[in-house]
């Protein structure tokens, strides 16, 4: 966004509204600011989101700003846990248990996997050093791309958007595991929420440190509104506070030490507060 802004004689008027899908339905509306975006600019279109009974939270400018970027961890992570010894339901079935409206599979298939696939070939190119997990691709070679095409990580019946387990896609997830020398285990509902809800938060101190979100309040906002993340939870940084950040450091340390590791490097804002024994909207 910075660069369009730099070929207009008024950078300090651009600015960016990235509205959720279904604009319809969804709450947020991400207000991204520019490195000149004016302060009266930035007032306007906070204005114009109320206006239009959205919730705005500001954003700076970085690769899928605030809700995207954490969201691309959280994917990771359950790819990861399908390798390992997942399955699609189960991953699903623990998030939902937890609060949220959908889990990564479900939201898949509803968003699009193709979306997702587009995304990673890019990431291969820009930034071979960041691991994914095959599965996804797989399933996408597959013409797999969700409730669009009747069949994604589930199955799908005409006129029904009920998510049924696919039999093909479970055998694919196991074939890959046999292909990749792993052997599948079994893997705790509790290994699953942590693996996915603190993937988000350390992306989210990053994120934080960054200045692209101003308060870790800002970031709960994008999830309660834009992500289905559970209400009662409070949001992901609400909900690390209240586990408190030495025992979430803890459980990142602790997953470090397995496969895809490097994933999981602890963000110097959240060593930084666990050491302090701060939280993040204290």
């Amino acid at each position: 966004m910075n660069r369009i802004a730099g070929f207009t004689k008024r950078p300090q008027d651009v600015v960016g509204t990235h509205f959720f899908s279904p604009a319809n339905v969804m709450k947020l509306l991400e207000i991204v600011r520019g490195e000149h975006t004016g302060k009266d600019v930035l007032a306007t279109t906070l204005a114009l989101s109320k206006k239009l009974k959205k919730t705005g939270v500001v954003s700076g400018v970085c690769d899928g700003f605030i809700g995207n970027r954490m969201i691309e961890q959280y994917s990771r992570q359950a790819g990861f846990l399908l390798e390992e010894g997942c399955l699609p339901e189960q991953v699903d079935k623990a998030v939902e248990k937890f609060g949220f409206a959908m889990g990564p599979f479900r939201m898949g298939d509803l968003a699009g996997n193709d979306i997702g696939w587009y995304i990673r070939k890019r990431r291969y190119v820009e930034s071979p050093e960041i691991s994914y997990s095959k599965t996804a691709d797989l399933l996408c070679e597959l013409g797999r791309f969700g409730q669009k095409t009747g069949a994604g990580w589930y199955d799908y019946k005409a006129g029904d958007r009920k998510a049924y387990p696919s039999a093909v896609v479970d055998a694919m997830i196991v074939q890959h595991s046999a292909d990749l020398g792993l052997e599948r285990r079994k893997i705790g509902d509790q290994e699953i929420v942590e693996r996915l809800v603190y993937s988000l938060v350390n992306e989210a101190a990053r994120i934080l440190e960054e200045g692209i979100a101003m308060r870790a309040s800002d970031i709960d906002m994008v999830y309660l509104t834009g992500y289905g993340f559970p209400l009662f939870r409070g949001g992901p940084m609400f909900y690390a506070d209240t586990v408190g950040l030495p025992n979430v450091l803890n459980a990142i340390e602790k997953y470090a030490k397995g496969r895809h590791g490097d994933a999981w490097t602890p963000a110097p804002l959240l060593l930084k507060l666990a050491a302090e024994g701060k939280t993040f909207n204290g």
